[in-house]
């Protein structure tokens, strides 16, 4: 299942487990990244926590936890080459694994449909 937010985040949900990262238009709203800090493993978030940084040519920016949960995994190739996240951000540019505390809550997201009539 797919999912979006209002801060420009996805989530691809398998099994109770979020990935989660930034849509296309989000990184064209940020231009070339140059600095991704990620949560550690094992951090617990409560849906709007701040739970990862940016850092681009323009701006830095906070990623939210989109859903309640625990961090399970990071993908560590965004932190060494923030790039990737321009040039794939809804593939191979994911920033984290999030065990969700209620995977149900994820059904109150936007659907693709809904997110692209937000974004115009």
């Amino acid at each position: 299942m797919l999912k979006f937010t209002d801060d420009h985040e996805w989530l691809r949900i398998e099994g109770g487990v979020a990935t989660v990262g930034i849509t296309a238009h989000a990184t064209e709203q940020l231009g070339d990244l140059v600095f991704v800090e990620l949560p550690e493993a094992g951090t617990e978030f409560e849906a709007g926590d701040t739970a990862a940084t940016l850092e681009s040519v323009k701006a830095a920016s906070d990623i939210y936890a989109p859903l309640a949960g625990e961090v399970i995994e990071v993908n560590q190739a965004i932190i060494d080459d923030p790039s990737i996240v321009n040039s794939d951000p809804m593939g191979q540019g994911w920033f984290f694994k999030l065990k969700l505390a209620d995977p149900s809550v994820a059904e109150a997201l936007m659907d693709e449909d809904a997110y692209k009539t937000m974004v115009g």
